[in-house]
């Protein structure tokens, strides 16, 4: 396999001009089928194939992302200086990005969405363009470019999955966003809420994610909690409020995490976001987005947060990634364990996939040590093959029904007319202790976890 060495990365960086090939060497990505040893080719992703009634790129809605793809240079928390340079890029080794490289960035990553053969991209808005001299300036670049961004839209028909606003990289974030202690910060996360709405408007953005990246606390002892979850309710409310008025369709999400950068976030997890916006009467508003890695990292299981938020109907999108549980951070690593893939897809097609401006949208990035053009190509095949074994092994557990039947069998008790009677709201304790005193001791009844784990598997590696 020839690899795209960039060996000589100054005279190329220089070298690019309107028109030129970014990725010179790779073709469109097709699908080759499971014996396929290319490595720049789908084993298991067709996305025309049709499963229960949609194709796959209609179940998957895969989307790249701006900040791992085009603006990651493979820094870890040990590493600073970047080992992944882009040979159009102006970013590295402390240079600072400039317009003119945001806007080539854009052909860039519009090519790179149609060699892969994705329809869908996210970003924050300083992936997309950097911060001006002041407020204004900074207003004026990302029009700049989202107008170059509208424009390739259009000739490609590729789509913005959603958009969000960073409020937490910047030092002027550092207490916080709209939960900072100070005013005038909580200001400017209102004035950079309102800019990537507005972007996200322009762009017919399916959805618009909120991150509190450093939403939360590291110390209880100069910390008004009560106060920083009124004013991050209050800057929620706003966010509704400013939605309505610009004439949005764009569903609003809240991506749980439980720490780093922080101590304790306040999204910690999606029970406590779902909690949280029920107690600020913004429930019917926001959903979630929630990103596997996040879930591991609060303690539960990869599917957790997902399965908890599908069956509250309260699931918007996924950030397709997961994460290396020897290591104590987020990694944002592609996930390729087809287990995983196939208990997102059984949530994804019990609430009849994703009809709230969500989809896979991968929140991944290359390792430190991977650092050819083409690895960035090999990473994302890797998750959509994954994701497609997924799907098909969740839709045939559930056209086989086993699974939902012994479900179904285990919770059976509930459809008598006793059972029927708590469903409706009309049970008391005094008449569930009547029922107890006629029955005597209740027969032990087995949940049967191995044999569902043994199914499961069983469909799970099956290549489909």
């Amino acid at each position: 396999m020839a690899l795209l060495r960039l060996a000589n990365r100054s005279v190329a960086r220089r070298s690019f001009s309107t028109g030129s090939e970014f990725y010179p060497g790779i073709n469109k990505i097709q699908y080759e089928g499971p014996d396929s040893t290319n490595p720049l080719a789908f084993k298991h992703y067709k996305a025309d194939e049709v499963v229960m009634g949609k194709t796959m790129a209609e179940h998957c809605k895969f989307s790249v992302v701006y900040w791992h793809t085009f603006r990651n240079g493979g820094h870890d928390p040990f590493g600073i200086d970047p080992t992944i340079i882009r040979p159009w890029d102006d970013t590295f080794f402390g240079k600072a990005d400039s317009e003119e490289n945001a806007l080539r960035r854009v052909d860039a990553a519009f090519e790179f969405f149609q060699k892969l053969g994705v329809e869908y991209y996210a970003f924050h808005d300083v992936d997309a363009a950097p911060e001006g001299k002041d407020l204004e300036d900074t207003e004026r670049i990302l029009a700049s470019v989202t107008d170059k961004m509208l424009a390739k839209q259009n000739e490609t028909g590729i789509k913005l999955l959603w958009t969000t606003q960073n409020m937490f990289s910047h030092p002027r974030f550092m207490n916080g966003a709209s939960t900072n202690p100070d005013v005038d910060v909580f200001a400017w996360a209102c004035a950079k809420t309102k800019m990537a709405m507005d972007a996200g408007l322009k762009l017919n953005a399916e959805s618009h994610v909120f991150w509190g990246g450093r939403e939360g606390f590291s110390s209880y002892l100069n910390t008004d909690v009560r106060k920083e979850l009124d004013n991050m309710g209050a800057f929620l409310n706003m966010v509704v409020d400013y939605k309505k008025k610009i004439g949005s369709n764009a569903q609003l999400m809240i991506e749980p995490k439980p720490r780093e950068p922080c101590k304790h976030q306040y999204d910690y997890d999606a029970q406590t976001v779902i909690g949280f916006l029920h107690e600020y009467g913004l429930h019917d508003h926001y959903r979630t987005n929630v990103e596997p890695n996040h879930t591991t990292l609060a303690g539960h299981d990869f599917e957790h947060d997902i399965v908890m938020s599908a069956v509250y109907n309260m699931l918007g999108s996924i950030d397709a990634n997961t994460g290396d549980m020897t290591l104590g951070w987020d990694t944002d690593q592609f996930c390729t364990n087809v287990r995983e893939t196939t208990m997102v897809m059984l949530s994804v097609l019990k609430m009849g996939g994703f009809n709230h401006g969500g989809g896979l949208n991968f929140d991944a990035k290359n390792r430190r040590e991977s650092t050819d053009l083409e690895d960035f190509f090999i990473s994302h095949i890797g998750g959509m093959d994954a994701y497609a074994r997924g799907l098909k092994a969740a839709a045939a557990l559930l056209e086989n029904g086993v699974l939902e039947d012994m479900v179904k069998t285990r919770y059976s008790s509930f459809d008598s007319p006793l059972g029927q009677k708590l469903a409706s709201g009309q049970g008391t304790l005094e008449m569930f202790e009547a029922h107890a005193k006629t029955i005597g001791e209740p027969a032990k009844v087995s949940g049967k976890q191995e044999l569902c784990e043994n199914i499961f598997a069983e469909y799970a590696y099956k290549v489909h």
